[in-house]
């Protein structure tokens, strides 16, 4: 049996063909009205590592990281690809602020950062009650501009420890301004994936450790409850659509309508680690996957 092990996987560490994978692949394809006729993933490069944290600006361009070579490049709406950022603090999962920040899970040091336009850097946060975080993984904010993020515990190899030295693995939320993560779920194995809904209302988190995606009302203070099973299906990064479609990360990427009944499949080789919405339209779905980065025209849009 082919044995895969991605050490960066945004990161989700598979080892031959685990039950996560199994049960993905087990997954029908279906057809359905959100992709363009006759479009087909295109491959825009293999050059790189990992990709993962894929955004996109108010104008349309992609960003995304490449972790294990510590760099974000930059997809613009043009079709031109360069590098952005050099030495990000193998940042992982990104989102843009209001202003135009772009905030990082830079997990070199298990911070959070703010990258101005002309790439400043600022942490915004390193620690839990005085201790380190697991690694920010992935994250998004707010229309308060609170960000929530997950922190999964993956060991890396540019880390002297060996462990964490948290009680677990869990769901923080950051209020605007604050210096104070608060924890908003506790009772997950390992959180990866997480996005909100169009209308702030929902919050959308991944526990990929126990195959399972859950989706949360998001109360006014920032804090989560009435916690349901979305989709028996763990992921890596996540996004939604206009039509609140979910689509889900691994092998390939797996869609789902509100309902939670899946709608879509889209094959692509290795493992997939993340996925968003841009293009002058927010028409063009954007996949990292492994080495690779892909474009997929859509007849939804991003939110």
């Amino acid at each position: 049996m082919l044995s895969i092990v991605l050490p960066f996987a945004g990161y989700g560490m598979i080892s031959g063909m685990n039950e996560n994978m199994r049960s993905v692949l087990k997954f029908q394809k279906k057809k359905s009205d959100i992709i363009a006729d006759n479009a087909k993933p295109v491959l825009i490069s293999s050059q790189f590592k990992f990709t993962e944290g894929p955004v996109a600006d108010k104008q349309g361009n992609f960003f995304f990281t490449d972790i294990i070579e510590d760099k974000i490049w930059k997809y613009s709406i043009e079709g031109e690809l360069s590098l952005f950022m050099d030495k990000t603090g193998h940042s992982d999962g990104m989102y843009f602020d209001k202003k135009g920040n772009l905030i990082t899970a830079a997990d070199e040091k298990n911070e959070l950062w703010s990258i101005s336009p002309d790439k400043k850097i600022t942490v915004i946060l390193d620690n839990y009650e005085g201790k380190r975080f697991n690694g920010p993984n992935d994250l998004w904010i707010d229309k308060k501009g609170g960000i929530y993020f997950t922190d999964p515990y993956y060991q890396r190899p540019y880390w002297e420890r060996k462990q964490s030295e948290l009680d677990g693995q869990h769901v923080y939320y950051l209020p605007n301004g604050s210096k104070k993560a608060i924890i908003v779920d506790n009772k997950l194995v390992m959180p990866n994936g997480i996005i909100g809904s169009a209308d702030g209302k929902n919050l959308f988190v991944a526990d990929i450790g126990d195959k399972k995606t859950y989706k949360y009302t998001i109360n006014k203070d920032g804090s989560l409850s009435e916690r349901k099973l979305f989709t028996g299906m763990g992921s890596d990064g996540m996004t939604l659509d206009n039509k609140s479609n979910l689509y889900l990360t691994g092998r390939g990427v797996t869609v789902f309508n509100p309902r939670g009944e899946q709608i879509e499949h889209i094959e692509l080789p290795g493992w997939t680690a993340n996925v968003t919405f841009g293009g002058k339209n927010k028409d063009i779905l954007f996949i990292t996957s492994n080495k690779s980065v892909y474009t997929l025209k859509m007849k939804v849009k991003g939110i």
